[in-house]
């Protein structure tokens, strides 16, 4: 992966070679893909590409007119700041309109604009008062403690399954109630939502859209049970706290606390698990950078915990739909078009970075759009990965400073989540 920080700019991409909608351009190594979208910054910043195939699959999908890739920073946050003409509720984490079958387990808040969306986000917020905030930060550095411990010694080798993935996820889990013998479940179906079909996580031979909605559908019928139970026996955690919270006579109901829970141990855990799995290889991959952290973590800690977000754009996109016509930097946009909103590409932007392809634990400004763009879908949970990336950091490197990845990252397989399936490392 360090020839993304070497290379000069690429030379042999041209806007017509550039797919985004094959399945193949996702599968090529990092270099190749940042250097494509560089090419789209500066020859084409708003490109068409055809709505993707998905095979295998005997799910039919609403036939589309494709969709818009937005690859500009400036693009990018004026359509997050204009949530009444870039609508997310036909669907913000698809590129095509899901099937109906699909919407129920994945059209959370997420997928919705105002005024649902205001009254969801009102309803959540106030489950994440001070107090119970508190109480998870609490748990993060515990659950610091018990991951490391545990890869010290019971550990596989494999970063990802020793503690990238089940940090966040046992966090999450812990702070919505959901007991350590599901924690396993959990995990397997979370990862096969967002496989986007990697042969990993569904094997070949499967349809990979009806194992996405199988496992949204087991993830549901756990918080639903578990919401259920909550609200005759509430105890102090965020479930018990959603269930029961009433703003204004308003109250989430069983569906919508289930979608809630699909998004947090999804889209929530996999970004601080993408980006604290590409914080460990970057540090590798940088040692000058590491060496920064190891004599000043606490000086530096905000502003690295920032730029690992920033490099490894966990969430590659999301998906706008126009509710009017709108003239974007000059480019026409018509009523019911479908722009994609590219983070990873908006973090690269030479116009906003300087140089961007540099790996700088104290850069600063960092205004990066890892967490999504400012506006009303700009993410929840921000302030918890942002203390969980720092929190597992400071404690591997003050307990074992020579930790190190030993080898090459493992890419997902997908268009939507920039993942890391396995990566060896050394205490």
């Amino acid at each position: 992966m360090d020839t993304i920080f070497l290379m000069e700019p690429h030379q042999t991409w041209t806007v017509d070679s550039i797919n985004l909608s094959d399945m193949e351009f996702w599968r090529r190594p990092w270099a190749e893909r940042e250097a494509a979208f560089a090419t789209l910054r500066r020859e084409s910043p708003i490109t068409h590409y055809d709505q993707p195939v998905i095979e295998g699959t005997a799910i039919e999908f609403p036939v589309g007119n494709g969709f818009y890739a937005l690859t500009k920073y400036r693009d990018v946050q004026t359509a997050s700041r204009h949530p009444e003409t870039f609508l997310s509720g036909p669907g913000a984490v698809s590129e095509m309109d899901l099937p109906s079958e699909m919407v129920e387990y994945f059209s959370g808040m997420i997928s919705t604009d105002n005024p649902k969306h205001a009254r969801l986000r009102r309803i959540v917020s106030n489950a994440f008062n001070p107090r119970n905030i508190r109480a998870v930060e609490v748990s993060i550095e515990r659950k610091a403690d018990e991951i490391i411990e545990r890869a010290r010694t019971s550990g596989t080798g494999d970063f990802i399954t020793d503690i990238a993935a089940p940090f966040p996820l046992e966090i999450i889990c812990d702070m919505m109630g959901v007991p350590p013998s599901e924690y396993a479940t959990v995990l397997h179906h979370s990862n096969i939502i967002l496989s986007n079909g990697d042969p990993e996580f569904i094997p070949e031979g499967q349809d990979p859209v009806l194992a996405i909605l199988e496992s949204g559908a087991a993830l549901t019928s756990i918080m639903e049970e578990l919401g259920k139970y909550r609200i005759d026996n509430p105890i102090d955690d965020i479930t018990s706290a959603l269930v029961n919270a009433e703003i204004e006579t308003e109250k989430l109901t069983q569906q919508e606390l289930a979608s809630f829970f699909v998004l947090l141990v999804t889209a929530g855990n996999e970004t601080t698990r993408t980006a604290i799995a590409h914080g460990l290889h970057s540090l590798t991959e940088h040692p000058d950078q590491k060496a920064r952290l190891l004599t000043d973590y606490e000086g530096l800690a905000k502003t690295a915990t920032d730029e690992i977000v920033r490099w490894a754009s966990p969430v590659i996109w999301m998906r706008r739909t126009l509710a009017e016509n709108y003239t974007l930097s000059n480019f026409e946009l018509t009523k019911g078009d479908k722009v994609l909103l590219f983070y990873s590409s908006a973090n690269r932007d030479e116009d906003i970075f300087e140089n961007p392809d540099v790996f700088d634990v104290g850069r600063t400004p960092n205004d990066h759009y890892g967490f999504g763009a400012p506006g009303p879908h700009f993410c929840l949970g921000a302030h918890l990965a942002r203390r969980e990336i720092t929190v597992i950091f400071r404690e591997l490197l003050r307990r074992h400073p020579d930790i190190h990845s030993t080898g090459t990252p493992s890419q997902l397989a997908s268009r939507f989540i920039n993942g890391i399936t396995h990566l060896r490392y050394s205490l």
